[in-house]
């Protein structure tokens, strides 16, 4: 079986025959992200037309979905290059279909490495603002230039009418350039910022390798091995896995099974299903451990992935940023330490967990530290991600 859909050889029309509001979201996060500006864009404008290339939750908010994203993705340089002519062919009928349909706004959400490609083409075929047409292309979720390749920048600048950042410091580095960059909020700075998870002493474990199958398939077997050393001092505790269904459930059942009676305890749970509790995390280096970070819920920040990747990664971030977890690089110090690559093995994490289960004190300081970063992401003036994009649309 394939890693990747068939693509149509023509997707959906718009419903209405137009559309006003293009919405392109590669992945989980981003799905999650855009859905929340799309229903609340429906809710001050409920005759807005809006199509997405994104996910369920898009769907789900009243967008037209053209085709799911966030059932494919690919990250690392080995990675990429074997999904590489999928991408390709997908890429070339984003970019028809675009030009077809002529949206009045094209929201890009996160997923840099398609969507910086795709208003560089759109500005090429005269579409967007920036290529003299009438279409704004903004970026909603700045890519992280403080680590990674600053100097797209300057192609952002030439490609985009406006960049959406969702933490306070990145605008600055914008300064240098014509780009409109503006900080509206992260969209965890609000009362629902915990995204259904809660600190629970009486909880399980929870392990959370990431919502792609690769880097699944590198992460999961350390946390399966962590969790049954820590198991042997807590009998009693069960782990559990939050994931996002499709590849990455059928992963991780694959996995599951493969470790027979060492993988005793861990349960597995789609994300959909609602609130979840923990009084531990091992969690990758993604969304999910700002989520963590947020809910108060001490732990450890883990990743690894394919060597090359892992050895040309590090050489590009050397000397910008000390951390990877995103709480972390706010905090400027590893708050919830960070075991990498190599570092990543089950005894050392089993031992955290340990740590966070039998003394007070990582939840004592988790709390203070999700306080401290929910107190800099809602910091925020101006407009909401929803107002920002619609101030791009006709009156």
């Amino acid at each position: 079986m394939s890693a990747f859909p068939t693509i149509p050889a023509s997707f959906d029309r718009p419903r209405a025959g137009e559309v006003d509001v293009l919405v392109v979201a590669g992945e989980h996060s981003g799905d999650q992200h855009a859905a929340k500006v799309v229903a609340e864009l429906l809710q001050a404008r409920p005759g807005l037309r809006i199509a997405a290339f994104g996910g369920p939750q898009l769907r789900a908010a009243g967008a037209q979905l053209l085709m799911d994203m966030t059932t494919f993705s690919a990250v690392g340089i080995v990675e990429i290059l074997s999904a590489y002519p999928f991408y390709r062919r997908l890429f070339a009928r984003m970019v028809s279909w675009t030009t077809r349909w002529k949206p009045k706004v094209v929201v890009l959400v996160d997923y840099p490495g398609l969507n910086l490609r795709l208003a560089n083409e759109l500005r090429k075929a005269g579409l967007s603002r920036a290529g003299f047409g009438e279409t704004a292309v903004i970026q909603y979720v700045s890519p992280q230039l403080w680590a990674w390749k600053p100097k797209r920048r300057f192609t952002m600048a030439r490609d985009l009418d406006s960049v959406g950042t969702i933490f306070p410091f990145e605008p600055a580095v914008y300064a240098d350039t014509k780009l409109d960059a503006r900080f509206v909020g992260h969209p965890f700075a609000e009362s629902d910022h915990q995204h259904g998870l809660k600190y629970d002493p009486d909880g399980p474990v929870l392990l959370l390798p990431g919502s792609r199958p690769k880097p699944v398939r590198k992460i999961f077997p350390a946390l399966v091995e962590a969790f049954a050393l820590f198991r042997k001092d807590h009998p009693k505790r069960r782990a559990l896995v939050l994931h996002t269904g499709g590849e990455v459930h059928a992963e991780l059942y694959r996995l599951l099974a493969e470790y027979g009676d060492q993988a005793k305890g861990i349960d597995l749970r789609p994300v959909s299903e609602g609130p979840a509790v923990g009084c531990a995390a091992l969690v990758s280096s993604g969304t999910m451990s700002l989520t963590v970070a947020l809910a108060g819920i001490p732990g450890a920040v883990v990743y690894r992935a394919n060597p090359l990747t892992w050895i040309v990664g590090r050489r590009l971030i050397a000397g910008r940023v000390d951390n990877l977890g995103i709480a972390n690089i706010l905090l400027k110090r590893q708050a919830w330490p960070e075991y990498l690559q190599g570092a990543c093995e089950p005894a050392p994490l089993a031992a955290r967990l340990r740590e966070c289960v039998e003394t007070p004190g990582p939840r004592a300081q988790a709390v203070a530290d999700a306080g401290e970063l929910l107190r800099m992401l809602s910091a925020q003036s101006g407009s909401t991600p929803a107002e920002w994009v619609a101030s791009f649309l006709p009156k």
